[in-house]
């Protein structure tokens, strides 16, 4: 048994990670936005007795790098892959041509994988592949990933080509030369694609309707409060009947450790295991209807449109419009919006991108969220998604006003020019979308929380029940904070909770909810039953919009500071991302004591 390595290379947003994952059987994630891919996938399948290493690289529009990820192309490339496989687009084969024919003039083995022909049929524009093969002088298969079309073609095409002797590439003396390669793909385009001017007609009456300079603000705030208030309003019953039937075996457990001491029993069930099931209780059902809703969104290609449109805001904030997708990406998660910042082209604007991605809610921090506004509007679910919309665009302000006050300061610089490319408006692939984000989304978050809040339920529990003096811990540590957190119309309770919560933005609500009970334990996990208590240890309205406030704006997970270590190899900038949302944090929590105070 031979190995052979394959490389998927393309332009950006040309199906290469559904490629791959219709290959080898991964999952990596796939996006309908350019530049999403930013380092290169690595799988395996095997294929005629022989193994196939396949390799995803990063999206690029040349192979003159401009930016990290055509570097991780071109290094890759330039490495030695046994065959290259060209992702094309065949919706935008005009475009996609030009690095096609800068493949082909570094490599004899290569493949053209033509993508999308679904799509293309369907709009009655498909290319003549049979044209393009005899053009280039390589195999061409067609394919569409989406729906596992023509992939045992392509694996065999790919296999061949892998085999066969290698050959001098036919244009190499011309690989360096811009002119003749764009005048080449023009060629090509003209021998292979038939009437396509009306191609893109389609998206771009669409585009006049949903995504025009008066209708496209209008039209995101709809589908953002639609998403949000389809989560809270389905997620209540659920979580409450998650809470009482985990609640239910609390009892069962504790006769199951009858023989064990009284601090292993309390440790065990008090501690770890009610900690965990108020973490599942809260975030799945919320998590398990905002992750598919969003990720359809996504699907549709309605996310990089965003992108589009707010270019112009950040452009006047001194950044690139790309890190709107970055910030999409900080909303499943921080630490991979930091990765994402990868896409940009300016260090200065990458740096920036990473130093504020931390102000936009996380996975972590959304179920809190939804939680809070839950209880500040009790029983108004219009009224709770209203607010929750407003809590993520105030993130977007106070990132633009962040930004614009580093790259006018610390990171000042001339902005740099970029590609943004439109997808195709498509058809969400519900089945799927759900499935994968129950799964990679969902499930993984779920379980990430509930391996954090394990270790932290035993901690907590300590914290609340050593007592050295007659004063259990977290008390301590709540009243040395206590001052802090009344100038920012929170206690020390609350302070110490997310101080708690560093590892994971998972167990704040479970830290507080446990250290408000003085026990070390909770007795129900419900929405209702939280807001009995957070109402008798004196919250009102203003605690509420405060915690709001400090839940956008504070340091970073400590995943996501490991993460910004890395990318930036500096501890001084890590240090930066995790005062600077801390301080705006306060900062707000501050002001907005203030108003109340003089109202009242």
């Amino acid at each position: 048994m031979k190995e052979y390595t394959v490389a998927l290379a393309g332009n950006p947003n040309v199906g290469k990670s559904t490629v791959f994952n219709a290959l080898t059987g991964l999952r990596q994630h796939t996006g309908n936005w350019c530049g999403k891919t930013v380092a290169a996938a690595e799988g395996r399948y095997v294929w005629e007795g022989d193994t196939f290493r396949l390799v995803d690289l990063p999206g690029t529009y040349s192979l003159h790098p401009d930016s990290p990820e055509e570097v991780v192309t071109r290094d890759c490339l330039d490495g030695g892959a046994d065959v290259i496989v060209a992702v094309l687009d065949a919706c935008c084969l005009r475009r996609n041509l030009r690095l096609a024919v800068q493949l082909r003039c570094r490599t004899g083995r290569m493949v053209v994988c033509l993508n999308m022909m679904d799509e293309a049929r369907r709009r009655g524009a498909a290319p003549d592949g049979s044209a393009l093969a005899e053009a280039l002088g390589v195999p061409v298969v067609m394919t569409s990933a989406r729906d596992r079309s023509g992939l045992e073609a392509l694996r065999n095409a790919a296999a061949q080509a892998a085999r066969s002797p290698a050959s001098p590439p036919p244009w190499e003396d011309a690989a360096d030369d811009p002119l003749w390669v764009a005048e080449r793909a023009d060629a090509l385009a003209r021998v292979c694609l038939g009437g396509t001017a009306a191609l893109h007609e389609r998206d771009r009456r669409i585009d006049r309707i949903l995504m025009g300079k008066y209708t496209a603000l209008p039209v995101l705030l709809v589908l953002l409060g639609v998403v949000f208030s389809l989560t809270m309003w389905g997620a209540n019953l659920p979580s409450a009947l998650l809470s009482r039937w985990l609640m239910a075996l609390q009892e069962p457990l504790r006769r199951l450790l009858s023989f064990a001491p009284w601090w292993v029993q309390g440790a065990l069930v008090d501690g770890v295991y009610r900690t965990a099931a108020w973490v599942v209780a809260v975030m799945l059902p919320p998590m398990a209807i905002f992750f598919p809703l969003f990720a359809l969104l996504e699907d549709a290609g309605l996310l990089p449109r965003l992108a589009f449109n707010c270019d112009v805001l950040f452009r006047r904030a001194g950044g690139s419009g790309r890190q709107c997708l970055t910030m999409c990406m900080g909303m499943g998660c921080n630490a991979c919006g930091v990765m994402g910042c990868r896409i940009m082209d300016s260090p200065r604007e990458r740096l920036a991108a990473i130093l504020t991605n931390a102000f936009m809610p996380c996975n972590g921090r959304l179920p809190t969220l939804l939680v809070l506004v839950t209880l500040l509007w009790q029983g108004r679910p219009w009224a709770a998604s209203a607010s929750f919309l407003g809590c993520i665009l105030l993130a977007v302000a106070v990132t633009l006003l962040t930004t614009r006050l580093l790259t006018a300061t610390v990171l000042r610089g001339a902005p740099s020019a970029f590609t943004l490319e439109l997808p195709p408006y498509r058809m969400p692939r519900v089945g799927q979308v759900l499935v994968r984000s129950l799964l990679d989304k969902t499930l993984f978050v779920l379980g990430r929380a509930v391996t954090v809040s394990v270790p932290a339920g035993l901690v907590l529990w300590l914290l609340a029940n050593l007592a050295p003096g007659g004063v259990p811990l977290l008390q301590r540590a709540a009243a040395f904070f206590q001052p802090l957190g009344r100038l920012m119309g929170l206690d020390g309770m609350t302070l110490t909770a997310y101080l708690v919560g560093f590892p994971a933005n998972e167990i704040v609500l479970p830290t507080l909810a446990m250290g408000y009970t003085q026990a070390g334990s909770l007795t129900d996990c419900s929405t209702a039953a939280l807001h009995s208590l957070l109402t008798s240890r004196g919250w009102t309205a203003e605690t509420c919009v405060c915690m709001l406030l400090f839940c956008l704006c504070h340091f970073p997970c400590g995943t996501t500071c490991l993460t910004i270590r890395r990318e930036t190899g500096s501890v001084r900038w890590t240090l930066l991302s995790m005062l600077l949302p801390t301080a705006v944090g306060v900062v707000l929590c501050v002001l907005c004591h203030g108003v109340f105070t003089l109202l009242a």
